[in-house]
């Protein structure tokens, strides 16, 4: 049986609304995720709420380590994944076991209220399929909806994002939009945040979260074990 493919969701935006410094898409929450999948024999496809380029936050690159720039210079990966995203309306969601939504500042702007990629996702876990995220890529969950009783997604189950405690450390928290941790919370999720900047996954049923880079290896590591198990 030919093995569904795993949707990776990055961001299209540049730059944060307010002030002049560069963000976009954090290499490293694609590429280890992506290492992970593609090692267990799944295939990526890569989407964007707006299609075409994806930029990289430039301080994603300064702390990539021999995995990040792997795939920095996979010729696929470079075309697919940051110069030619797919749109959301490119995408059936039929052919995927899961979504995986990743993080970097500018999924702030354009990943929670993107009505697209919502039903996208909430098509794949209505299917049964994995609903997955890292870091700030999260905020791609607060908005969806249970197709069966109507109610939030994330309403009562355990997840972790990128934390207040870590966006006060970065220096980033007056130039965001919203806070992720605040926007699970006013969700009805049970959130849960670690050590700032230490691997932290949390996995409820469909739903798997990671609170930071560092833990985007491990979601993929997780959802790949619940995927085998289920044709185990």
């Amino acid at each position: 049986m030919t093995l569904k493919k795993i949707l990776v969701v990055l961001t299209n935006i540049e730059k944060y609304e307010t002030i002049n410094r560069a963000t976009g898409l954090w290499l490293g929450e694609a590429a280890q995720f992506v290492e992970v999948v593609k090692e267990a024999g799944y295939e990526t496809d890569y989407v964007s709420p707006a299609g075409g380029l994806v930029p990289i936050d430039p301080a994603s690159l300064t702390s990539a380590d021999d995995i990040d720039f792997k795939w920095y210079h996979d010729a696929d990966f470079k075309r697919h994944a940051l110069a030619e995203t797919l749109k959301p309306s490119d995408i059936n969601p039929e052919d995927y076991a899961a979504i995986y939504y990743t993080g970097g500042h500018g999924t702030m702007w354009d990943f929670k209220d993107n009505i697209e990629l919502q039903q996208i996702a909430e098509k794949i876990y209505e299917q049964n399929g994995y609903v997955t995220g890292v870091c700030h890529g999260v905020v791609g969950l607060v908005n969806l909806l249970d197709t069966q009783t109507g109610k939030r997604l994330i309403k009562g189950k355990k997840v972790t994002g990128f934390s207040n405690m870590e966006e006060k450390l970065n220096r980033t928290k007056k130039h965001v939009p919203f806070l992720a941790e605040d926007s699970l919370k006013e969700a009805g999720a049970k959130y849960k945040s670690k050590r700032p900047m230490k691997e932290h996954v949390r996995v409820d049923g469909q739903l798997i979260t990671g609170q930071n880079p560092p833990s985007a290896k491990k979601v993929g590591q997780e959802l790949v074990k619940a995927l085998k198990n289920r044709t185990s």
